[in-house]
C-alpha cells in the first residue's frame, strides 16, 4: 500500500482555494459596475481560486489539483444540506447568499466543476509538452480554458 503526504505548502494553498471560493459566493450577490461593465463581485475573487489550483496542479499535479476542486465543492454543500440550530435566524440569509435558487446553484456547481477541472487538466498536460517551462504562460492559458 502506498503512503503519501500531505505537505503543509499544499494544505495551506487547499485552505485558500476553499476561502476564495467561499468569498466569490459571499461576493456574488452583489452587482457592480465598472467602466461600463457590470458583473458581480464574486468576479473579483474567483479568478484566484485558479491561479492558485494552477500552482497546485504546477507542484503536485492533476490528481492533488481535482483533490482540492472536489474538497470545495464537498464544503460548500455539506454546510448547505445541514440544518441550522432552531434558534438561529438567518437560515433565510444564508440560503439567499448560498443557495439563490436551485438551478443558479446546480448552475454555478456544474460551472465550477468544469472549469476547474479543464483548467487543471490543461496545466498539467501544458506542463508536460512545455517539459516544465514557462509558468506563467500555462497558467494564463489554462485559466482562459477553465474561464470560458
Amino acid at each position: 500500500m502506498q503512503r503519501t503526504t500531505v505537505s503543509v505548502p499544499f494544505m495551506l494553498l487547499g485552505i485558500l482555494f476553499n476561502v476564495c471560493l467561499v468569498a466569490a459566493n459571499l461576493l456574488e450577490t452583489k452587482v457592480i459596475q465598472f467602466a461600463g461593465v457590470t458583473a458581480t463581485a464574486g468576479l473579483i475573487v474567483f479568478p484566484v481560486s485558479y491561479i492558485i489550483n494552477d500552482c497546485i496542479a504546477e507542484v503536485w499535479g492533476f490528481k492533488k489539483a481535482r483533490l482540492i476542486i472536489w474538497s470545495g465543492f464537498a464544503f460548500a454543500q455539506i454546510a448547505t444540506a445541514l440544518p441550522a440550530a432552531p434558534y438561529w435566524n438567518g437560515e433565510e440569509a444564508f440560503n439567499f447568499v448560498f443557495g439563490l435558487a436551485p438551478r443558479i446553484a446546480i448552475a454555478s456547481l456544474l460551472a465550477f466543476l468544469v472549469g476547474s477541472f479543464l483548467n487543471a487538466y490543461v496545466m498539467s498536460k501544458m506542463k508536460l509538452v512545455s517539459q516544465g517551462k514557462n509558468f506563467s504562460l500555462r497558467a494564463v492559458l489554462s485559466t482562459l480554458v477553465g474561464e470560458s
